[in-house]
């Protein structure tokens, strides 16, 4: 089976006036999944190309995925104040009315994931079960020099801070990217709910996290401090590239259809 061609976006206007663009494959009778990419990616990029499309409609399952605010094909804002963690968790409630989808299982990867947690805590008669991937406790981008990164956009500074760097490098991997979106989502965020044992969703969740992602141990600890979390370790796979591990697509492919 291939995978599927990639459809036009269908637009879904948030509560904020921003124009979400969505994506729907498989059978509309299905088991409804909800896919919510990375910082950086977009919803084709993180789980078209990667092959997620392919096996999960192959498994039988529906898929709904939304480029996040900022990103592919949807609207992207330049004020930091569009981006807190309501207007993302919003975002999502909106796409599923849209959609008319009552429940769905959850995939989301880095700050996909993030949005997950916290929508699971919000959504819970919306939201049955979800794959976080990618995910630690506390804010991974709280050390991103937001000045600096505005300093190398609209000036052209060298930026010496390693993280920041990184990510304005992996930014600028995939065309259409607007950087000074995305390092206004990095503001927009700050401060915002994290991830903790203190305030974990209760439905079923799995956790999957790179062998070689620095953040594997903060993952694991995660998984174990929720009432129905299980952790799988992605082998071989970094922050970046875990999208791309068919041992993790299968993994969450078996959490998915095992039912609760």
């Amino acid at each position: 089976m291939h995978t599927p061609a990639a459809p036009p976006p269908q637009y879904v206007l948030s509560a904020d006036g921003i124009q979400l663009a969505t994506y729907q494959f498989g059978d509309a009778d299905a088991p409804a999944v909800f896919l919510l990419h990375g910082f950086a990616s977009s919803a084709l990029a993180n789980w078209h190309a990667t092959g997620w499309v392919r096996d999960l409609t192959r498994a039988g399952l529906r898929i709904i995925a939304m480029d996040q605010r900022g990103h592919g094909a949807s609207d992207k804002p330049h004020a930091a104040q569009s981006y807190s963690m309501q207007a993302l968790v919003a975002d999502v409630l909106h796409v599923l009315d849209a959609h008319l989808l009552d429940e769905v299982a959850f995939v989301g990867y880095s700050l996909g994931a993030r949005v997950g947690w916290q929508a699971a805590r919000d959504l819970p008669d919306r939201i049955h079960c979800a794959v976080l991937g990618g995910i630690p406790d506390g804010d991974p981008l709280k050390s991103f020099q937001i000045a600096d990164a505005r300093a190398h956009i609209e000036h052209g500074v060298d930026v010496t801070d390693r993280l920041t760097g990184t990510f304005l490098k992996m930014a600028r991997s995939l065309p259409g990217n607007d950087l000074e979106a995305l390092v206004a989502l990095v503001e927009g965020m700050r401060g915002g709910p994290e991830p903790s044992r203190e305030n974990a969703p209760k439905q079923r969740l799995l956790f999957a996290t790179g062998s070689e992602d620095a953040i594997l141990t903060a993952s694991r600890a995660l998984a174990e401090s929720t009432r129905q979390g299980t952790f799988f370790e992605i082998p071989g796979r970094n922050h970046f590239n875990a999208p791309t591990s068919r041992a993790f697509r299968d993994s969450a492919i078996h959490f998915l259809t095992a039912g609760d």
